[in-house]
């Protein structure tokens, strides 16, 4: 049987190779992952991920209460943060282990301006990646309505900041109407992103009923204002149908959803004072309109009444002037009428006797036409008349006035009259 150590034996070699100095006071760079503080000791586990994500070293870390109260409020005022999970941090660390719990490392240093870097340099991807898509300016170049009265807002019911945006709207001095509707969401910690963007699915389809959306919310942390600095939330806003307006944070603060809406003010009631400023701005323009017309009224009854003082006093003349006138053209044709009346006769005549010849040719060519057709019809009538036809040696047979066509209307016994073309005969039919 081979020489062995008991467990105990064998954690408490690896625990004297502890003490190389390769292993102590190493400046780490990590991600932190399942952060939890209890009785101020602050545990955690330092990862590494490869470029598809997977996690290719861990190591469970500590933090004692000691030095955690100092690494945290001197990273809170740097980064704006408190420490937390999901940060990339340099951290100074000591390789402990213990025969029991085994290996873990100590922190007892962090550098907070190596995670302020971090934050800015995934923001800065965040921005490239948005600027390559070709959708950073999307919402930018929406166009605002004349008067944005419609308005859908994206914020918890109970923040103060949404309150402060309906008193300065609704309560606004120049008595202007606006219609608000709350798409209630979550505006800090984890659930932020995928709230808001519910709420956005939610506007776009009733777009029709809004004139632009309104994202708003108070004052609060940097590390409360840091889960607005996502791809998706940006990306979701640059692209919205409607313009957005975002109201978050403070002065200072300046998140990925302000850089891509329309339009970035710097606290919900500035956003309620730019829709207010809209509304006013077209309500002087009313005015104005107003007062132009009203002027040019004005201006043009004053006209009005110069020309019809000045049509009033030339009628007159005008009017004596027309009978004149009128007057010259009376006698002018009075005494054209006897000539025009004389030339108009003349023509009558010359147009009359020029009727009269040509009744009087057609009236001949007719009288001639007609004793031509009569002679004609004599001639065929003599032609064709009894008598004619008796002198061509042919007869006439009648009996009882009738005429005899045919042997068989005869009887015996009957008496027949025939007619030559010299005289008649009268017979008895015997046979």
């Amino acid at each position: 049987m081979p020489q062995s150590l008991t467990l105990l034996e064998y954690n408490q070699r690896i625990k004297n190779l502890m003490c190389d100095p390769d292993v102590q006071n190493c400046w780490v760079t990590a991600e932190t992952s399942d952060l939890r503080v209890s009785r101020g000791h602050c545990y955690l586990e330092l990862i590494q991920k490869n470029e598809q994500g997977a996690t290719v070293a861990r190591l469970g870390a500590v933090i004692w209460a000691n030095t955690f109260a100092q690494l945290d409020l001197r990273f809170l005022q740097v980064t704006g943060n408190h420490i937390a999970s999901a940060m990339k941090v340099l951290v100074r660390v000591n390789a402990t282990f213990h025969e029991q719990y085994g290996l873990k490392a100590v922190i007892n240093d962090i550098n907070p301006e190596f995670t302020l870097g971090d934050m800015e340099r995934m923001r800065k991807e965040i921005i490239a990646r948005l600027t390559k898509e070709g959708i950073i300016d999307m919402n930018k170049q929406l166009s605002w309505p004349l008067v944005p009265q419609r308005i859908a807002i994206i914020s918890a019911r109970g923040a103060a900041g949404y309150g402060d945006f309906l008193n300065q709207l609704h309560n606004n001095a120049y008595g202007l109407k606006f219609y608000t509707s709350l798409f209630e969401s979550v505006m800090q910690g984890v659930n932020t992103v995928p709230s808001v963007i519910a709420a956005l699915d939610r506007i776009a389809a009733v777009e029709d009923m809004f004139d632009c959306v309104v994202i708003i919310r108070g004052g609060g942390s940097t590390s409360d204002l840091n889960s607005f600095d996502n791809y998706d939330l940006g990306a979701n806003i640059a692209q919205f149908p409607l313009p957005i307006i975002t109201g978050i944070g403070h002065d200072r603060d300046v998140t990925i959803p302000d850089m891509v809406s329309k339009l970035h003010v710097k606290t919900p009631t500035a956003a309620a004072e730019f829709l207010v400023q809209c509304g006013l701005a077209q309500l002087n323009r009313l005015n104005e309109m107003a007062t132009s017309v009203v002027n040019s009224s004005h201006e043009a009854i004053a006209h009005a009444r110069e020309q019809l003082s000045y049509y009033g006093s030339f009628i007159p003349l005008a009017a004596h002037k027309l009978v004149d006138n009128s007057k010259l053209r009376l006698n002018g044709y009075a005494q054209s009428i006897p000539l025009v009346v004389k030339g108009r006769i003349d023509n009558q005549r010359l147009l009359l006797q020029r009727y009269v010849d040509v009744v009087k040719a057609s009236v001949a060519n007719s009288f001639e036409r007609q004793r031509m057709w009569l002679n004609a019809l004599s001639d065929k009538v003599n032609l064709l008349s009894p008598q004619n036809t008796l002198n061509r040696g042919y007869s006439l047979t009648t009996c009882d006035g009738h005429v005899v066509t045919s042997v068989n209307a005869l009887k015996q016994g009957a008496h027949i009259v025939t007619t030559l073309k010299d005289g008649s005969v009268k017979s008895v039919i015997e046979k």
